[in-house]
């Protein structure tokens, strides 16, 4: 069974920074893929960015040059550093895992605020 865990969401101004952490505990081998998605208000749940194995990554067209997703040393552990962050960057951020299974685990969510 596999569980994902966020953090290091919060408040911070428009042109500010934060690093999101997504802990994953279980079977880690069946993981082939980790994304990172954010639901404002209102609005559908989107990508902002995945990584496929340890280093083939993807953005969203809005994040690309700000936002870099990466794998920690223990290969438990996916960041998200957000850089330049702007207000309407502001929503709750989701942690998936894509299983060879078939199947994805979501994490709970972090809720990300960018003040103006």
């Amino acid at each position: 069974q596999v569980q994902v865990v966020e953090s290091g969401g919060g408040l911070v101004q428009a042109g500010g920074s934060l690093r999101l952490s997504c802990v994953v505990s279980g079977s880690i081998s069946s993981i082939h893929t980790m994304g990172w998605y954010r639901q404002a208000p209102g609005k559908q749940r989107e990508l902002v960015a995945r990584i496929i194995g340890v280093d083939k990554t993807n953005y969203e067209d809005s994040v690309k040059g700000r936002f870099t997703i990466s794998i920690g040393s223990a290969r438990n552990t996916v960041y998200l550093q957000m850089n330049s962050l702007k207000p309407e960057d502001t929503a709750v951020y989701y942690c998936a895992a894509y299983r060879s299974l078939g199947d994805t685990i979501w994490g709970q969510g972090t809720q990300v605020t960018v003040s103006s």
